[in-house]
């Protein structure tokens, strides 16, 4: 090997040692609150910081606990916007405001009925009383066909779990589910 490569080759390795021991700062921790680390010895010295030995130190600023002073002022009032104010479980809904509220979860109860009617016929109309048409390579491999004919059995049975789900919550409305649809099994 030249006497120059081994020179640069040399080089090399100092210049890498030195690198790593820049990187390497003696770490110093303060006392106080909050707990402060600092690299600087002189400063460290006049603080009665203490050095710390062995391993690599993360540090991860996190958010402070709100004080009651602080909760009061988050609660400020807000500008006007779009929600309605939530009310404490202490605060009565005027009748009128919760007539209007069931109103508008009964209306989408409804319409979410009638999807999922929909749904349930078309699970209905695929599964075929359990035999629906071979598609594909079915008729060659039987295997395929039996898991595609499990899993529309299983898209049945959520479809009428849907369906049933929903008309429940129909009925703690009272009255009348409002969809003519039937879940067949």
């Amino acid at each position: 090997m030249p006497l120059h490569a081994i020179r640069w080759f040399t080089a090399c390795v100092v210049g890498l040692c030195s690198v790593q021991a820049l990187a390497q700062e003696r770490i110093y921790r303060c006392p106080g609150k909050p707990v402060e680390y600092i690299n600087n010895a002189e400063i460290a010295k006049s603080r009665g910081c203490t050095l710390m030995d062995g391993g690599n130190i993360t540090i991860i600023q996190g958010t402070a606990p709100q004080r009651s002073g602080e909760v009061k002022a988050a609660s400020a009032p807000r500008p006007a916007s779009s929600t309605p104010p939530t009310r404490s479980s202490g605060e009565r809904i005027d009748s009128g405001e919760q007539r209007a509220r069931d109103s508008d979860a009964r209306a989408i109860l409804e319409s979410e009925l009638r999807k999922a009617e929909e749904r349930l016929a078309q699970a209905q109309k695929a599964y075929a009383n359990g035999a629906p048409e071979k598609e594909g390579i079915e008729s060659r491999n039987h295997q395929r066909y039996l898991d595609r004919v499990a899993e529309l059995k299983a898209a049945l049975a959520r479809a009428e779990s849907d369906v049933s789900g929903i008309r429940r919550e129909l009925g703690r409305f009272g009255g009348s589910t409002g969809a003519t649809g039937t879940a067949a099994k």
